[in-house]
């Protein structure tokens, strides 16, 4: 009964988006009005508590659309600038092939920018470069998210399990298990990683050809996944590239470097290749006349005609360097800012403003202004570009006006998303003793597959990461639950933390708050439900592949701890 209530505001969000699909901005208060009259009704949650969660959701929000808002100024500013026209003839010139250029965009930079900066951000990154490139936005936007999987468990210099995972290691008895396994709090956090790293790496080798065949499919004049299948052997070849020093790194450094790394590495391999001519299909892939596109394609960000032949002989404002420079130092300030032995990012961290205490609740709301990316570096990037690209004062005025503009719907949705995530996680504070929605949830879903929970233990990160929109909040609600889960059955309480890692990292596929950011960014905001039907099939399967993988490691390592 009581997880039947406490699924609701959920099953709500699936029916009304996926379902009917509405848009986010429609849904996302109504799940939140659900998730507040169960809370007071049957959960009994003192106002003080149901306001604060609503309060601290809604500017967790803000924090989110900064991110958002700089990622879609900075790419509006190379559009006016003139940038991305130069952008174009550099990508053609590494391949014209719009596979090649998915795959090495939303997933081999994207998995870089995950890396260095995390929450989002390569999603809100990748989607407007390709809708640059002459990319259908709904298309952008779902390559972006299905791309943003495999590196997201070590995104943001490996928060998601230094900061999510390490989140068990508060309760007394836990540490004293692990000291008694004879590892310190650091050794097995590493071995969570590598216990991520390696389902991670056996299906994201073959992500890079998921979404070339996905992009076929759903975007192609023929709506065929065999076109997709034509680049295999790049695709496979990209996805090696990454996958090998990915796991080698997790193993030999730890969390913090293998999506940064394994990205870089990546990108100078395939990119090279892809310049040699090395496994390029011998047919060379384009969509078909933006006439032909269905209108569910496009939305308010205009898309350029890019045609090979017309790239080609375009006179270009700004040179090659000067166009990817934005670029350039994006990358290299992420890279800068987030790790810890250069000594800024404590800087940038020290600046914030704090709501402690909220309503007289434990919640505390904290903005780090400098440190989110969408300031530090995309809005200084931004307005470094408007001299550096020397643009008029009357098209930065235009850039930074249609830049609000577009942000603005996404506000609605994000803040009552994040409200209701609140509301929800809070919801132990009550007068009726009873457990909190997500925790009744986690129970419920325990006993009904205990049999084969390693199996069903990535579904739980999934859900988490589906609610919150981040791996590192998944990890910090269900870690302590799945650790406790893979005691009671015997498990190896690794490799269920690890499935719950990755997990969290295939949600962000269909995470509301990360479809919302990323449709925004291109422009097709209402577009969620879509977006969110279509990758939960990619999302399902590489949860579940994961699942089995774990479930068979068990078997073949029954004494891990």
């Amino acid at each position: 009964m009581i997880a039947l209530l406490a699924i609701l505001p959920i099953l709500t969000t699936i029916i009304l988006m996926v379902i009917f699909n509405w848009p986010a901005k429609k849904v996302m208060p109504i799940a939140w009005i659900v998730a507040v009259i169960l809370a007071v009704t049957y959960w009994e949650m003192p106002m003080d508590w149901l306001i604060g969660a609503s309060i601290f959701g809604g500017l967790s929000a803000f924090n989110i659309l900064i991110i958002v808002f700089g990622a879609i100024v900075l790419m509006n500013t190379l559009k006016n600038s003139g940038a991305i026209l130069t952008i174009n003839k550099t990508f053609h010139g590494i391949s014209p092939d719009r596979r090649v250029q998915a795959i090495i965009i939303a997933f081999l930079f994207g998995g870089f920018i995950e890396g260095a900066a995390g929450f989002g951000t390569p999603a809100a990154l990748a989607g407007p470069l390709m809708v640059g490139l002459g990319f259908p936005p709904l298309g952008a936007a779902m390559l972006a998210l299905i791309a943003n999987s495999t590196p997201v468990s070590f995104g943001a210099v490996g928060t998601p399990i230094i900061g999510g995972v390490s989140s068990v290691l508060g309760s007394a008895e836990i540490s004293s298990q692990i000291a008694d396994a004879g590892m310190t709090h650091a050794e097995f956090l590493h071995q969570v990683g590598i216990w991520a790293a390696i389902p991670h790496a056996i299906v994201g080798v073959f992500m890079p050809l998921a979404i070339a065949m996905i992009l076929t499919k759903f975007f192609g004049e023929n709506r065929s996944f065999k076109e997709g299948l034509e680049v295999a052997p790049f695709a496979i070849f990209a996805g090696l590239s990454y996958m090998i020093p990915y796991v080698f790194i997790a193993v030999v450094f730890g969390p913090e470097l293998p999506s940064l790394a394994g990205g870089l590495i990546a990108i100078g391999i395939t990119v090279t290749a892809a310049k040699k001519g090395f496994l390029q299909p011998k047919k060379t892939w384009d969509f078909a006349n933006r006439t032909k596109w269905d209108s569910s394609w496009v939305g308010t960000l205009e898309v350029p005609d890019v045609d090979a032949e017309d790239v080609e002989k375009e006179e270009l404002k700004i040179s090659p360097f000067n166009a990817w420079l934005p670029y350039i130092l994006v990358s290299l300030i992420l890279v800068i800012t987030r790790i810890p032995a250069f000594g800024i990012q404590g800087i940038l961290r020290a600046q914030f403003i704090r709501w402690e205490e909220i309503l007289g609740t434990g919640l505390t709301y904290t903005l780090q202004y400098l440190y989110l990316p969408g300031t530090i570096p995309f809005i200084l990037v931004a307005v470094l570009t408007i001299f550096m690209h020397k643009m008029s004062k009357e098209v930065v005025k235009k850039t930074w006006k249609d830049s609000i503009k577009q942000v603005i719907p996404a506000a609605i949705a994000l803040v009552f998303a994040i409200g209701m995530v609140q509301v929800m996680l809070n919801s132990g504070n009550n007068l009726s003793g009873r457990d909190g929605m997500m925790v009744a949830l986690s129970s419920a879903a325990a006993g009904a597959f205990q049999g084969v929970w390693p199996i069903f233990s990535p579904f739980i990160g999934v859900l988490g990461a589906f609610m919150s929109g981040s791996n590192t909040t998944s990890n910090i609600l269900f870690s302590g639950f799945q650790y406790g889960v893979a005691e009671q059955i015997e498990a190896s309480r690794i490799i269920i933390l690890g499935t719950q890692v990755v997990g969290g990292a295939a949600g962000n596929m269909i995470s509301v708050h990360n479809v919302v950011a990323a449709c925004t960014t291109v422009g097709v905001l209402g577009s969620e439900g879509k977006v969110i039907r279509r990758n939960a099939v990619p999302a399902f399967i590489y949860t579940l592949i994961v699942g089995v993988v774990a479930y068979i490691s068990i078997g073949l390592f029954p004494n891990l701890f």
